[in-house]
């Protein structure tokens, strides 16, 4: 039996107020909810500085209709990241990057997040040295996108 694997790569243009294209790929054959894939791509592009302070979003229609999801799970994640302090909700002006999380929140988030992932490479006999490397791997990733 063969796994038929669908993925798609989402081009969305002008979601920057520089009007660049962005990127995002959708896997439709994941374990991961849909939802959570879209969290993942935003956070992501915040972290790497794609998406900035103010950027818009689509609306939940729009994001539903150009990733062919349902709105509701495009209503989901956006609710998701409001609650985790990446985006503000607004009425009128719809949904858009806004980093209100105090340091300590975020640093307690990634605490939680990544004690389970240690644990798993735990597990697997990955030593401090090479869990060390990888995040170093990871956070210099990260910090030369925002630099360039």
């Amino acid at each position: 039996m063969t796994k038929t694997v669908l993925c798609y790569i989402i081009a969305i243009t002008d979601i920057t107020k520089d009007g660049d294209t962005v990127y995002w790929s959708i896997d439709f054959s994941s374990d991961e909810a849909l939802y959570l894939q879209l969290c993942n791509r935003i956070i992501m592009d915040i972290a790497t500085e794609t998406l900035r302070d103010g950027d818009s979003l689509p609306s939940v229609r729009q994001m539903a209709d150009l990733i062919g999801i349902n709105m509701h799970t495009v209503n989901k994640a956006y609710s998701v990241l409001k609650q985790e302090g990446f985006v503000k909700l607004d009425r009128r002006r719809g949904a858009f990057v806004c980093l209100d999380m105090d340091k300590i929140q975020a640093l307690e988030e990634m605490r939680q997040n990544m004690a389970e992932v240690v644990a798993r490479g735990i597990c697997r006999d990955v030593t401090r040295e090479e869990a060390h490397s990888i995040l170093d791997q990871v956070f210099d990733a990260f910090t030369k996108k925002n630099k360039e």
